[in-house]
């Protein structure tokens, strides 16, 4: 049976530099959409599942090319808000090759999403029926106004008994309205389920530093009763096209590792996390711990193989590579 998932943050317009072209010498981009909670509704709507994304798109061509791009991927945008105001965020991004680094730079100061105000949302009808909320560190950063959107949507998924999920994706550059990840984080992950968080992430957003993974774990979940689990990603990076990828999660004091891969050839990277984030959700929903790590990070190694944001990857494409097999078979 289906589930309802919920997802909520800003949607950004991606210009990407063809080729490998530094933003030096560039003189065309490629237009992609992405969000990292988009990223996770698309990728939970290609595994069969009801994803709805609550945003705000501007009202004019660019936010409806936006709000198309959700639906073409299978997205609900029903909990979209089109507004008079504001505008639609932009990142660029340059690919990396070799040993050279890609590069993003963001460009989303008042954006339509991050004026939204929580009384443009019908709350109740929006977790009425609902299944799981997914939300990311990085809304609560964009603006004072998106930090209330985002605490207001936690309270009304625990009012509705909804599972919570948070990526809490410590983004240094993006605190810019006043207010420190401490002044913020804590009350919103003290309501959430699942979090996905490194050791630094535990640190800056939770002010839980300790010498291992395990042990902050333990600690996040001894403070905030409510956390049951914490995963993280493990990446090792040899250049910009070959990595290895992994994961670990922890409950009630039992570790999770999953096998690790080797990537070569990266096609695009950006999502990948999203797309672990989108396996695990699904995967906890429907396997045990260690499947659904398994998961998670089978459907991240994939999304690298594809450009854009999300991950556009089935089910059994995932549950395929985990047999290890069809890998880079030519399939008639």
């Amino acid at each position: 049976m289906k589930k309802r998932i919920i997802t909520i943050g800003e949607v950004l317009m991606r210009l990407v530099a063809s080729g490998h072209d530094r933003f030096s010498q560039a003189t065309d981009y490629k237009i992609h959409f992405g969000g990292a909670e988009a990223n996770v509704a698309i990728s939970l709507a290609y595994f069969g599942q009801e994803a709805f994304h609550i945003t705000a798109f501007p009202n004019h061509d660019i936010g409806q090319a936006a709000l198309n791009y959700l639906r073409e991927h299978g997205v609900n945008t029903s909990c979209v808000k089109i507004m008079n105001k504001g505008r639609m965020g932009l990142y660029f991004h340059e690919h990396g090759a070799m040993q050279r680094s890609s590069k993003i730079i963001y460009d989303r100061f008042d954006s339509s999403f991050s004026l939204a105000e929580p009384t443009n949302f019908d709350w109740d009808k929006i977790f009425e029926n609902a299944d799981w909320l997914h939300w990311t560190g990085i809304t609560p950063a964009i603006s004072l106004s998106a930090a209330k959107l985002c605490k207001i949507a936690i309270k009304k998924a625990k009012k509705y008994g909804l599972t919570v999920s948070g990526d809490i994706n410590y983004r240094r550059n993006l605190w810019k309205y006043g207010k420190e990840p401490l002044d913020v984080m804590p009350e919103l992950i003290s309501n959430t389920d699942l979090i996905v968080a490194g050791k630094t992430d535990l640190q800056n957003c939770l002010n839980i530093e300790k010498n291992t993974f395990e042990e902050a774990c333990s600690e996040a979940c001894k403070q905030f009763k409510n956390i049951q689990r914490i995963a993280t990603t493990k990446r090792m990076s040899f250049s910009a096209s070959t990595n290895t990828l992994s994961a670990v999660m922890y409950e009630k004091g039992n570790m999770y590792f999953s096998k690790e891969y080797k990537m070569s050839q990266i096609v695009d990277r950006i999502g990948g996390g999203d797309a672990f984030m989108a396996g695990l959700i699904y995967g906890l929903l429907y396997k045990d711990n260690q499947e659904a790590l398994d998961f998670a990070v089978a459907a991240s190694v994939l999304k690298h193989s594809i450009k854009g944001d999300a991950n556009l990857a089935t089910v059994q494409e995932v549950e395929l590579l985990i047999q290890g097999e069809n890998i880079g078979r030519l399939l008639r």
